[in-house]
């Protein structure tokens, strides 16, 4: 299991949240999102639970992660680099579906979860991916992708059908990108991210 984030610094993460939210508000929301997704992420029976970080480690960090720096480069290479740490079976997400569940994650690592399949894929609403699974985990399948665009997933999906790998999708997740997603996930979940965003709320409503 491999969870892909960056430290969440004011200024640095969720910068499409400011406004309305302050900066430091905004890495609060990033900050209850990413404890949100280890807490999720840890629950997951792996070989190894992976944060593939970019800045440092902080209070909010769980036992049971093993943490390595991200590479440097743009995200695809970011991705690729993360998969290459990996020999076996690898699940990557990101920081910022704080609503998933096991349910959501448990048909990668089910029992028979890679049986005539090679690869699952998690399609977002805004047109990119929440999650990646390969088998053969081949960072060539993700550098040169376009990230961060409305066609990202669709391009990354088709990169593994080319490469004439057996893909089966998971559920169509919504990110936390702007202000609207945020109350929406929140809505949706009562871990962290909620309680954070519902107090943001009644700071704002004062």
């Amino acid at each position: 299991m491999l969870v892909i984030a960056k430290e969440p610094v004011p200024g640095r993460v969720k910068t499409r949240l400011t406004p309305p939210y302050r900066p430091e508000e905004a890495a609060q929301l990033a900050e209850a999102a990413l404890a949100d997704t280890l807490d999720t992420v840890l629950r997951v029976p792996a070989h190894r639970h992976v944060l593939v970080l970019a800045g440092r480690p902080g209070s909010w960090l769980p036992n049971g992660f093993e943490v390595v720096p991200q590479a440097e480069g743009g995200l695809d290479i970011r991705i690729a680099a993360a998969f290459a740490l990996c020999d076996g079976p690898a699940l990557l997400i990101g920081m910022d579906t704080p609503q998933i569940t096991t349910g959501h994650l448990s048909p990668v690592t089910s029992t028979h979860a890679w049986d005539d399949c090679d690869a699952w894929f998690g399609p977002a609403e805004d047109g990119g991916f929440w999650a990646l699974a390969m088998a053969r985990p081949d960072p060539s399948l993700v550098r040169g992708v376009p990230m961060s665009t409305d066609r990202t997933g669709s391009v990354q999906r088709q990169r593994l059908v080319d490469a004439g790998l057996s893909v089966r999708d998971l559920p169509v997740l919504r990110d936390v990108d702007t202000a609207s997603d945020a109350a929406q996930i929140a809505a949706q979940t009562r871990g962290r991210f909620a309680a954070v965003h519902a107090n943001l709320a009644r700071a704002v409503a004062r």
